[in-house]
């Protein structure tokens, strides 16, 4: 006969192990609830808890965003942003809204200072190389071809080449 794997009964209530999660980094709500459902809490706890933890604002998905697109636009593009943010069950307005706070000068900074980071002491031949060498690397990381095209003009130093290509 099969043996079947029982997991043991939560020993904490749905809303403490919600709270207990939140505490060591905010979760979105899909997250949450996929996470306090592996643990085997029914849905009827995980619904109360939710509401709980989002009536003492402990827990909201505009919030998540923000603060998820804010920690992750040092790195990453928009685009990249956004599909991450919808991998955790964000609701696309609300994705929209978060990375149009970021603004397109906080896209540029972080573009410019990842190109820098990214080129560092090579000496590109030319414009052309330093966009296929650099750029690619931004647009892989989710930023758009304009925001890539000033962040590799700020890193050119304008010699022979300028950038045109």
């Amino acid at each position: 006969m099969p043996r079947r794997s029982t997991k043991p009964a939560p020993t904490v209530s749905a809303f403490d192990a919600g709270l207990r999660m939140i505490v060591g980094r905010d979760h979105s709500v899909a997250e949450l609830r996929r996470k306090l459902g592996r643990r085997g809490y029914p849905d009827v706890e995980i619904d109360a808890a939710q509401e709980r933890l989002m009536a003492n604002g402990w827990l909201g998905d505009r919030r998540f965003a923000e603060r998820y697109a804010r920690r992750r636009s040092r790195s990453l593009g928009p685009m990249a942003i956004s599909a991450e943010l919808a991998a955790r069950g964000v609701d696309r307005e609300l994705v929209e809204a978060a990375i149009e706070r970021l603004g397109p000068h906080t896209q540029y900074l972080a573009a410019h200072k990842l190109a820098d980071k990214l080129a560092g002491n090579t000496q590109y031949a030319s414009y052309r190389e330093l966009l296929h060498s650099v750029g690619a690397k931004l647009l892989r990381r989710g930023f758009s071809m304009e925001v890539v095209r000033k962040a590799c003009d700020g890193l050119w130093p304008g010699t022979s080449d300028e950038p045109t290509a």
